[in-house]
This record gives structure tokens, C-alpha cells and sequence, in this order.
């Protein structure tokens, strides 16, 4: 059916062997056709839009029917297709103004189809019929005989497929050689080949293809755990001549765009957690140092690497401490086991250094002036009355760790009880003279143990304790643990082990008979009364103090 210059409907009864479609002149398909059945919906074609209508389910009884919005600017072609043989389908068609219709059924062949190299099933191939203003040679007005002078010649059966369904492709129309009267196809052997038509390219498809959302991948996470977000690119595209344009958003205004943003989550953070308390500080007194322990584990309860938690929230895992300040005291050691003579009067020696105490509350101005003696008398028996060589004491050595060298004086000398006589060397010749000088090797650059004096003891009767602060020191004076455990003395010790006695005051007596009642009502806090019944107060008090020293 053909419709010029007019705004147009038509319907069809539905069927489940017919569709509609609409093609113009020019080969391009506006409504189904091109192998393909179009959706619902509105389409641009002639100049005007057509609004195509399709029941959507095979038991509707609506049939198909299309309207145009205004008069069109060209030829259009109206087809009924049909896949089986035509039983004969009801149709109506109108115009807006008044114009004969000529309608034209025209034949559709079914044909298999090719896309993209692929079949895609039997569809039927439209073959309209043309309307020239003059009849092609193989074909004659209705009325007139057919002429017999060729029984075979070429016929166009139809149209290759477009190579683009929108946005301008190309076809080429498909001849074959069929017999003239019973237009039934043959061997193409029964027509001249010199005469077969060649095949031009056509236009097809040329209405832009709709614009859709081009949608990009997502990003990645913007968080390795816990809730971040993604991002994604949506561009409005159009292809047209087998290019793909990016377009206006507004092109893209009928389809719902997609987000562009999202919310995700790999997976739970993982948290930090305090598995330890805080250390004692690492120093007794003065400023230290504490520490805990800090541990980042997972929502599994596994320990991880402190990369899977946020270390801006991580909690302190050391700090400072400040233990008060320290004060200083005097740190002696052990008398030496020899006296410095074998007869007579001799001293025996020790160390004595002033350092920080870390046990006692010594006044922090320092040790003080009362530095504890480093010798101390010593005596072997008296020597008897001989000529000897006498040896003084040994300097100290030249070095206080590894090995150095020690002067004495060596003196020929007569012992008697009570003094020396000094001789001339030749007098002791006889005798082997013992060494001015000799080395000496104090110890090895290591440690020895140190002790501060006694410190008060606790309680002045009835048995206290006191201590001393004990350290293992290097020959630097620095903390070390190389010294002999065994040989460690010892850091507390009993004291004042004796009974409490409590001092008589002669002139403390009670001058009242009832001092009872002052004790029991417990008014010996008041002087008057502690004056008055001075007696029966303190013995009071002194059971109370004892009382008290036992526990």
C-alpha cells in the first residue's frame, strides 16, 4: 500500500502469520522488515513519527496498527508479511484527506537469513513491489497476455541483509533466475548470465541509532576494608555510519542512567586490641619507660600485620613514667680477705663509690661528707725478732679492670715486739727479696657486687627488719649481670630483736582513786586528764604501741 504527502493510520487483524511493516522508497526499513521484528513503540520515517502498537501476548485478540503523528514528505510502502501461505487477512488503512488509496498485497517470500557470518533462522525476506512509472521488460499490465519470446529470465527476490540494523548500513539486492510465467525459482543454468543485473549498493537503515549508556567498569574500592566507595564512567553514546560518537546526556533522556557512584566493602577491618598491661617502668626512679602490648587482629581473631588496621588509631604501646626523684647513698663492698701484713698490725680494704639509690629516702642533696672508711685495722700476731725483708703494701693498681702493674717499698728490716729496725740491704742479701713491682690483674673488665649502708630498722623493740639496695656493677660503673650469684649479699636482715621495756617516769602518777573511768571513757586524750591520771594513760598507751609493733 502506498501513501503520499498525507498523515496516515492503519490496522491489521491480529494474526499469528501476518505483521505489518513500513518501509520507504528508498529501501529503508521505518517498521519491522530487514530480517528483524521490531518492539512497540515510536518511530521516525517520511518526515513525521509513526507510533507502531503490537499486542504483546499470542492470545490477545488486538491487532497491529501504526499512526502517523503528521503528513509525510515521500512514498512509503505498507507490507503485510507472512511466513506460510496467504489465507487472506482482513486490513484497513485511512487518510486524513481525502485521496484514493491504491492497495497492493504483495508477495513475501521465506527466505533463510545470514548475520555477522551467523544464521540467525528462517525470517521472511520482503519483497515489495516496485512502482516505476513505466513496467519492467519481465513484467506486463494485468489483461495483457504474457509474452512467450524468453520462458526463463532474472527476478530480484529480495535484498541482502543491512549491514547495520540503525545509524546507515548497506545492502545489495539478491536476483535469481525463476521461470517467467510460475515465477518458481530454477537452476540459474536456464538464464542468461550476460543479462543477470548487477548489484549496486543501497542505503539502508540510515535513521540515527538510538542513543544509549555506555557504562565503564568500576573502580576499585577506596577502602580495603570497611565501607568505601567506587566510581564508574556513563557516557551518552550514538553509532551512526559504524561509529560510536559520544553524544549530549539529554540524547540518553528516555533511558534511566545508570549510577555512577556505589558503595562497597571488601571485607571487615580488622581492629586494634590491648593484649597486655602496662610493664612496671623500667626504672626505679626518675623517668622511665613502660610498655604493653599492641596487637592488630581480625574480625577472625587472627594476629595480622598493623597494615590492616588504621594506624591513626592505634593506641600507645610505650610511654613515659616518672617515678619520683632518686636519691643518692653510699655503695660499699665486701672487706678484702686478706690483711696487708702476715704479722704485726695490717689493714684489710674495700670499695666505697657514692651513686643513686633506688631503695632508700636519703636526702637528695647527695651521699654526703660522711664517707664510710675504705680501711680497717688488721693484725696477724706479733713477729719474732729476725732479720727479714719487710714489704710494704701493694700501690693500687695502674689500671681498675684487666692487666696493669703494682709498686711497694722493700725494706731489710729486725722485727721485735714492739717495733722495727731498720738494716742495710747487704744485711738481708741472704735471703730472696721479694718484688718491688709485679703486675696485676685485678679482674677482668667485669663485675662485682655493691651494697649501700643498713638503712634504719623498722621498728626500735620487739624485732624490725632493715635493708640495703645490692648491685652487680661493671668496672664502668654501669648495671651488669656477670657477677656470682652465690656470692650476692644479702638485701635485708633482721634488727632489735629485744623486748620492748617502757621508761619509768617517777613523777607520772595517778592523783584521783577512779582513773578507771578516765581510761574506760577514753579521755586521755585531753591533757588535764592525761596530767591527772598519768599513771593509768600510759599504760594504756604503751599496750596500744605494743599492740600495734606486733602487728
Amino acid at each position: 500500500r502506498r501513501y503520499e504527502q498525507n498523515c496516515l493510520s492503519f490496522s491489521l487483524k491480529h494474526s499469528n502469520f501476518f505483521l505489518i511493516a513500513l518501509r520507504s522508497r528508498s529501501g529503508r526499513s521505518i517498521i519491522n522488515g530487514n530480517w528483524a521484528i521490531d518492539r512497540p513503540g515510536r518511530y521516525e520515517g517520511g518526515g513525521t513519527m509513526f507510533t507502531y502498537k503490537r499486542p504483546n501476548e499470542i492470545s490477545s485478540t488486538a491487532g497491529e496498527s501504526f499512526l502517523a503523528d503528521g503528513p509525510t514528505n515521500e512514498i512509503l510502502d505498507v507490507y503485510m508479511i507472512h511466513q506460510q501461505p496467504n489465507p487472506g487477512e482482513p486490513f484497513n488503512g485511512q487518510l486524513d484527506v481525502t485521496e484514493s488509496v491504491n492497495y497492493e498485497e504483495e508477495t513475501l517470500h521465506r527466505e533463510t537469513g545470514t548475520h555477522m557470518g551467523q544464521p540467525v533462522g528462517n525470517f521472511p525476506v520482503i519483497q515489495p513491489r516496485r512502482f516505476p512509472s513505466h513496467l519492467p521488460d519481465n513484467q506486463v499490465p494485468a489483461g495483457q497476455p504474457p509474452r512467450r519470446s524468453r520462458e526463463y529470465n532474472w527476478k530480484q527476490i529480495g535484498t541482502t541483509e543491512c549491514t547495520a540494523t540503525c545509524g546507515k548500513g548497506s545492502q545489495y539486492p539478491i536476483f535469481h533466475c525463476v521461470n517467467r510465467n510460475t515465477h518458481e525459482e530454477v537452476s540459474e543454468s536456464y538464464c542468461d548470465t550476460s543479462t543477470k543485473p548487477s548489484p549496486e549498493e543501497e542505503p539502508c537503515n540510515i535513521f540515527p541509532c538510538p542513543a544509549f549508556w555506555d557504562i565503564g567498569e568500576w573502580s576499585e574500592c577506596s577502602k580495603s576494608c570497611g565501607l568505601g566507595m567506587q566510581h564508574r564512567q556513563v557516557l551518552c553514546r550514538q553509532i551512526y555510519a559504524n561509529r560510536t560518537l559520544t553524544v549530549q546526556p539529554h540524547r540518553c533522556h528516555h533511558l534511566e542512567k545508570p549510577e555512577t557512584t556505589s558503595t562497597c566493602q571488601l571485607k571487615i577491618c580488622s581492629e586494634w586490641q590491648i593484649r597486655t598491661e602496662w610493664t612496671s617502668c623500667s626504672v626505679p626512679c626518675g623517668v622511665g619507660q613502660r610498655t604493653r602490648d599492641v596487637k592488630c587482629v581480625s574480625n577472625l581473631g587472627d594476629v595480622v600485620d598493623d597494615d590492616e588496621c588504621n594506624m591513626k588509631l592505634r593506641p600507645n604501646d610505650i610511654e613515659n613514667c616518672d617515678m619520683g626523684p632518686c636519691a643518692k647513698s653510699w655503695f660499699l663492698t665486701e672487706w678484702s680477705d686478706r690483711c696487708s701484713a702476715e704479722c704485726g698490725a695490717g689493714v684489710r680494704t674495700r670499695s666505697v663509690i657514692c651513686m643513686t639509690n633506688h631503695i632508700s629516702s636519703l636526702p637528695l642533696e647527695g651521699c654526703g661528707h660522711n664517707r664510710p672508711p675504705e680501711t680497717t685495722p688488721c693484725d696477724n700476731g706479733p713477729c719474732l725478732g729476725k732479720v727479714e725483708w719487710f714489704a710494704a703494701s701493694w700501690s693500687q693498681c695502674s689500671i681498675e679492670c684487666g692487666s696493669g702493674t703494682q709498686q711497694r717499698e722493700v725494706l731489710c728490716i729486725r722485727k721485735t715486739e714492739n717495733s722495727f729496725e731498720l738494716l742495710n740491704p747487704y744485711e738481708c742479701s741472704f735471703l730472696e727479696r721479694p718484688p718491688s713491682q709485679q703486675t696485676c690483674y685485678l679482674k677482668p673488665c667485669g663485675a662485682k657486687w655493691f651494697s649501700t649502708e643498713w638503712s634504719t630498722c623498722s621498728k626500735s623493740c620487739e624485732g624490725g627488719f632493715r635493708i640495703r639496695e645490692v648491685r652487680c656493677l661493671s668496672d664502668d660503673m654501669s648495671p651488669s649481670t656477670k657477677c656470682d650469684p652465690q656470692l650476692k649479699p644479702e638485701e635485708k636482715e633482721q634488727c632489735n630483736t629485744q623486748d620492748c621495756v617502757p621508761e619509768i617516769d617517777e613523777n607520772c602518777k595517778d592523783k584521783y582513786y577512779n582513773c578507771n573511768v578516765v581510761v574506760q571513757a577514753r579521755l586521755c586524750v585531753y591533757t588535764y586528764y592525761k596530767t591527772a591520771c598519768c599513771a593509768s594513760c600510759l599504760r594504756v598507751a604503751n599496750r596500744q604501741s605494743g599492740f600495734l609493733g606486733r602487728r
